[in-house]
């Protein structure tokens, strides 16, 4: 208790004092130690920065995500995509089906794009950063026949598009074949959730 306490003191005071430039020098000792909080602070501190950074090629979802459906409170760190912070926005076409957070039979309309952000905890430095923005799309199978209809992609925190491989990513999501091959937000922030 008193390692969270002294974590999101030393977030708060970081945080009050950092500008978006300079967020990375935020400090915590392990992504699953940090509380609401905490996790809200460092949000506030970097969100800005990320949404920037991934806009600054000008990809269409990378300028445009932020206007979507959130599906949680706050980020929360679930253990995929390396232990990061993960904040998840459904497309108009995502949302309605995705905020369900079924547990099986869920079917995505093809067009559904999902958009996580992340922030990346490095235990080694003790510092926070923007991750990438992790892309989800739905086009269908006969489009993407090898990973059921999706399309996985990414962009860098600096908005460049990542080289993303499809069976890498489809190997994880095979694990909720039931849920359309979607992971969800973890139960404790899942926004509107009505849970089977």
């Amino acid at each position: 208790m008193i390692r969270k306490l002294a974590i999101a003191a030393v977030l708060c005071t970081a945080a009050g004092t950092a500008s978006a430039a300079d967020c990375n020098a935020v400090t915590v000792e392990d992504a699953f130690d940090l509380d609401e909080a905490a996790i809200n602070v460092l949000y506030d501190c970097l969100k800005d920065k990320m949404a920037t950074g991934y806009a600054k090629e000008g990809d269409e979802i990378g300028s445009t995500y932020r206007s979507w459906a959130p599906t949680a409170t706050r980020p929360g760190v679930a253990g995929p995509h390396g232990n990061r912070l993960l904040n998840t926005f459904a497309n108009d076409i995502a949302a309605d089906q995705y905020l369900k957070f079924a547990d099986e039979g869920v079917e995505m309309p093809v067009g559904s794009i999902l958009a996580k952000e992340s922030i990346t905890v490095s235990i080694k430095k003790k510092a926070a950063r923007p991750g990438p923005l992790f892309i989800m799309t739905k086009v269908g199978t006969d489009d993407a026949p090898d990973t059921a209809g999706w399309l996985y992609a990414g962009l860098q925190p600096n908005g460049k598009v990542m080289k993303v491989k499809q069976s890498f990513c489809h190997d994880c999501h095979a694990g909720w074949e039931a849920q359309d091959y979607l992971g969800y937000p973890l139960e404790e922030v899942r926004l509107g959730a009505s849970t089977n």
